[in-house]
């Protein structure tokens, strides 16, 4: 029986785990908002692109508050090879946990693009 931590995982390097880069990601005053994400990024500080998920309880309960961080990951795995080294913060706001993945695919996708291309230029 598989655990599902198989390669789908990100690794350690990709993601945003301590609270000290959170909050340096949320001091950074760079964010874009949509419907139901507000994305916080700055230029990384490492080779590459990192990702963290902020999912309050407001949200709904533990089942929806993991479909949401799915589906978040997913969405940033599949842009990952377009993005430079930028540290992203996805916060979920009400109504993140009404969306199928690919609603949030197409919601994140060109904000995550639109994070890129404001910290290139």
């Amino acid at each position: 029986m598989r655990t599902g931590c198989g390669t789908r995982a990100l690794p350690k390097r990709v993601r945003v785990r301590k609270r000290r880069d959170f909050l340096a990601i949320q001091g950074s005053a760079h964010h874009l908002t949509t419907r139901h994400f507000m994305l916080l990024h700055r230029a990384g500080s490492t080779g590459s692109p990192r990702l963290g998920i902020t999912v309050t309880k407001k949200i709904g309960n533990a089942v929806t508050r993991n479909q949401i961080k799915r589906a978040v990951r997913e969405t940033f795995r599949q842009r990952s090879g377009e993005l430079p080294a930028v540290d992203l913060v996805v916060v979920a706001r009400k109504g993140a946990g009404q969306l199928a993945t690919t609603q949030v695919a197409e919601e994140l996708g060109p904000a995550m693009e639109e994070a890129a291309r404001r910290l290139s230029s």
